[in-house]
């Protein structure tokens, strides 16, 4: 397919082209970890949506849609309600508080050493999305070019890290942009119609499926319940999504282009279901549901719309890769590194767009030497968002919305939720749903009792966090 090769090269140096573009805005600390803060509406949209909706959300909504038809969807969905639900009840506070990390905002409310647990559990969560990212693109590559795993990783991996040292969040920024039209053009006005139309149309599909696959509930309360913990509220505090809503202009462009965001997602989810619908209907036995994805785009797409749909499933998966790579730079260099340095008796000026330059490219490689090596991915993004959810969750939001809060209670739900995690993850396995499901109570139950049995926050502390939830204080370039 040489023509389809063509189009996924020239992609792919134009995501170069894009970063090297772009490096030359990236000038200071808050142009290279939140593109100054000056995103307006088209571009802060389509930013959100390229970051949240990867690998997982195109290639893996169609293999659910294989697997369960419509209900196929709810993966994604959840993903787009998580993103309604950021942008409409918590935006417009993250906007004013001008920070870079989830940590540093858990540092302005609450104080104490409850910011840097968070910081070295949000760091572990951003690195393992990177690294599952990233060995996405290795599917992608051996359909396109025949290539080995480890050399579409090494591949893949090298362009979202070159970009992203190039030019940090305004190489990212830009080159989602790019990579959402792409996927925009690609999935949805180029794959959709196509494979509904070689299906026979919404009749054909109704004639060549069972009834159950019409169904928005075939797969299952307990599985819908699952990616709601996990991906709805994973979405509402993970560092990626938070640094993304850093970089709006405003709070009135991180609300409503987040909420633009949140319904193309859910556009995006019952399209990627209907894909795989489609491709039941055509290929009704594969070997295995995974392969649905590729097969319908090999076997019912002409040469050129091929490359280009391909191009689009790398678009996701590459988005979520630099987003999650720039979201673990940037923990590492704001949150970690400083108390390391303090830690060793360190002090003295440092140059942070350096130091975050040189983060981005050490955990990058890092990031590809795992993705190389590492084969239970799935297993160790769920033990992430597992401690994510788990024990992040409530502090984070009961910071956001519940003044009496305190310090100590944050720190009892973080260890509490996280233990209780840990020890059902053990008992019941990773992939079980009862150590999120559990975790979760047992961290909001902890907060609340140990911050009522505690003085509360301090007040001078909860005047400066109001100051800056107004918007009146704090970081400004």
């Amino acid at each position: 397919m040489p023509i389809d090769s063509l189009v996924m090269v020239g992609y792919l140096l134009a995501m170069v082209a894009v970063g090297w573009w772009a490096a030359r805005r990236a000038g200071t600390k808050s142009e290279f970890l939140v593109a100054g803060r000056r995103l307006g509406y088209t571009m802060y949209s389509g930013t959100m949506s390229a970051v949240v909706l990867g690998g997982a959300s195109t290639v893996g909504g169609v293999r659910l849609g294989y697997l369960y038809g419509i209900s196929g969807a709810w993966l994604v969905l959840t993903i787009g309600l998580g993103v309604l639900g950021l942008s409409l009840l918590f935006a417009r506070r993250i906007t004013r508080l001008r920070v870079y990390t989830v940590s540093e905002m858990l540092q302005l409310r609450y104080g104490g050493s409850a910011a840097s647990i968070s910081g070295v559990v949000m760091w572990i969560y951003a690195l393992m999305l990177m690294v599952t990212s990233t060995i996405a693109c290795s599917t992608i590559f051996g359909v396109l070019f025949g290539m080995d795993r480890v050399s579409s990783v090494v591949l893949g991996g090298g362009i979202v890290v070159l970009y992203s040292v190039l030019g940090g969040m305004w190489s990212i920024t830009l080159t989602d942009m790019v990579q959402f039209v792409v996927k925009t053009i690609g999935i949805l006005f180029v794959l959709l119609p196509i494979a509904v139309g070689r299906a026979g149309g919404f009749d054909g599909l109704y004639a060549a499926l069972p009834a159950e696959y019409f169904s928005l509930w075939h797969i299952g309360a307990e599985t819908i319940l699952t990616y709601v913990l996990v991906y709805f509220f994973g979405l509402l505090i993970g560092q990626d999504i938070w640094q993304r809503v850093f970089t709006a202009r405003d709070d009135k462009v991180a609300t409503v282009g987040g909420t633009f965001s949140g319904l193309y997602c859910l556009l995006y989810a019952f399209a990627g279901a209907v894909v795989g619908m489609a491709a039941k209907a055509l290929f009704p036995t594969l070997a295995s549901p995974d392969d649905a994805f590729a097969t319908i785009v090999t076997e019912a797409l002409p040469t050129g719309m091929r490359g280009l749909v391909l191009a689009a499933a790398l678009a996701a998966v590459m988005s979520t890769a630099s987003g999650a790579l720039i979201a673990c730079a940037t923990v590492a260099s704001n949150d970690i590194w400083p108390r390391v340095r303090a830690l060793l008796g360190r002090s003295g000026e440092v140059d942070e767009v350096r130091t975050a330059r040189v983060f981005t490219l050490v955990l990058g490689v890092i990031g590809i030497a795992v993705a190389s090596l590492l084969q239970d991915v799935v297993g160790a993004l769920t033990v992430a968002y597992n401690l994510l959810v788990g024990g992040l969750l409530v502090p984070i939001l009961g910071g956001l919305v519940w003044r009496r809060g305190t310090r100590q209670g944050a720190l009892a739900s973080i260890v509490a939720g996280g233990v209780a995690v840990v020890v059902l993850m053990s008992t019941h396995g990773i992939l079980a749903n009862e150590p999120v499901m559990w975790g979760l109570p047992i961290s909001l139950v902890t907060y609340v009792v140990v911050s009522l049995a505690t003085p509360p926050t301090e007040d001078a502390l909860l005047a400066a966090w109001q100051e800056r939830l107004a918007g009146q204080t704090g970081e400004k370039q």
